[in-house]
């Protein structure tokens, strides 16, 4: 019989010696170890996807600075809590000691008002925090706040540290080490993780348990179909956050680039019934009004932006009606994603030819010397011709024609391609 308590908790590394991946934070002389190893550590946050160490390093660190060490989680704390932690660490403060560690998981989940009554404490060095986040901290976390903390950035597991991860696992957990286990194909273990270390040990777990009453004494093999059948079977019992939020999000984004309003609420509603962030799927929403409608309906990304704004301000339940109305206004919008291709086909030139030279008509000339040098000289400034309009060539000469914007098929990119066309014949080829 397994364990109650979960096999990544049971295998959870209490120093960095044990920690697996981050090479780049927590590999020998790396920028995080030497900080912890100085014993010094300023504030910072752990940005990177669910699943790879970012509550186990912030443990890890407390342990071996040897310092108190509170844990709030951002869903289930207020300000309340947070200013009894704050006072509680206070009382801990004693002549040079270093300050007690706060650790706030999931602290893109704290509003302006949570997160603001953490600034004074940081600043006064009343506590250390440590924020772990699985979205961008630029985004979510407010600026006076991230301006106090250094930002770390972590990565999904590869498949060579997973497989070290299973190998400890099969060696190191008494439980798992009760039964004979072989593993014979490792790759939907792997596939079904995404990087993710919780998800790799919830996935083994599970195939364990429900073949152990069948295997008794014998062998239990773990193959790809046994682990696909098992895992799907039981997906809402290991992953509740994971891999479901990752493809439930894709399929309600496909289904609005693929003009299915039908399929997109039907998504959505999946993620208003499991307590998704509305900012995330909102968020979502900006990207693709910008990525597949683009000019097609340019009012598509206004649309999007203040249904950002709306349901950061709403939250539940009344958000799901303004990301519904939102999620419908995007799904039956003409779709283009000229201004997508349009830039990647700028960042590949870029690429491709380096930094190219700023034509000298083109340079800014604030000096003397600079005009002498022919910095703006011969440029033809728009408004002083017909129509606010005049033929003029405004990319370095090596690439001069390259048509990185080329117009969607919609009514409204036919317009714009018929206007570009008409003003541009002698240079690009619309």
């Amino acid at each position: 019989m397994l364990a109650n308590q979960p096999l990544a908790d049971r295998l959870r590394p209490k120093s960095l010696d044990d920690f697996c991946g981050q090479e780049h934070l927590v590999g020998k002389d790396a920028v995080l170890r030497r900080v912890i190893e100085s014993g010094n550590i300023p504030s910072f946050i752990l940005w990177g996807p669910p699943g790879v160490g970012k509550t186990t390093l912030a443990w890890i660190i407390s342990n071996t600075l040897k310092r108190p060490f509170f844990h709030l989680s951002a869903v289930h704390s207020g300000v309340k809590d947070v200013r009894e932690t704050i006072e509680k660490a206070k009382k801990l403060q004693f002549f040079n000691q270093p300050s007690p560690v706060l650790f706030i998981d999931e602290i893109h989940r704290f509003n302006k008002s949570q997160q603001d009554s953490l600034l004074s404490a940081v600043e006064q060095g009343t506590i250390t925090l440590i924020g772990a986040t699985t979205e961008n901290p630029s985004f979510e976390v407010i600026s006076p706040l991230l301006s106090r903390c250094q930002v770390y950035t972590m990565n999904p597991l590869n498949e060579e540290q997973l497989l070290e991860l299973l190998t400890k696992a099969l060696k190191k957990d008494t439980y798992l080490a009760a039964y004979n286990i072989e593993i014979e194909e490792h790759e939907a273990l792997i596939r079904i993780s995404g990087g993710d270390a919780r998800k790799l040990y919830n996935a083994l777990e599970l195939v364990v348990a429900s073949e152990a009453d069948v295997a008794a004494d014998d062998k239990i093999i773990i193959n790809n179909e046994k682990v696909l059948t098992i895992v799907q079977k039981n997906l809402a019992l290991y992953d509740k956050n994971g891999e479901q939020h990752y493809d439930i999000i894709s399929a309600f984004i496909k289904s609005l680039r693929g003009s299915d309003p039908n399929a997109a609420v039907y998504w959505l509603a999946r993620m208003v019934e499991g307590g998704e962030d509305p900012k995330f799927i909102a968020r979502r929403m900006v990207i693709l009004a910008a990525e597949d409608i683009g000019l097609a309906n340019p009012n598509a990304i206004l649309m999007a932006q203040t249904c950002f704004e709306a349901v950061n301000v709403i939250g539940w339940p009344e958000s799901r009606i303004i990301l519904s109305e939102a999620a419908v206004y995007l799904a039956t919008s003409p779709k283009s994603n000229a201004s997508y291709m349009a830039i990647e086909n700028a960042l590949g030139t870029v690429g491709e030819k380096g930094d190219l030279p700023v034509p000298l008509h083109l340079r800014n000339a604030p000096t003397k010397l600079m005009k002498d040098l022919g910095y703006h000289k011969d440029y033809k400034y728009a408004h002083s011709f017909e129509g606010n309009f005049v033929v003029e060539n405004y990319l370095p000469e090596e690439i001069k024609g390259t048509l990185f914007y080329e117009p969607g098929n919609s009514p409204k990119e036919e317009e714009i391609r018929k206007r570009l066309k008409g003003l541009w014949k002698d240079i690009y080829d619309y």
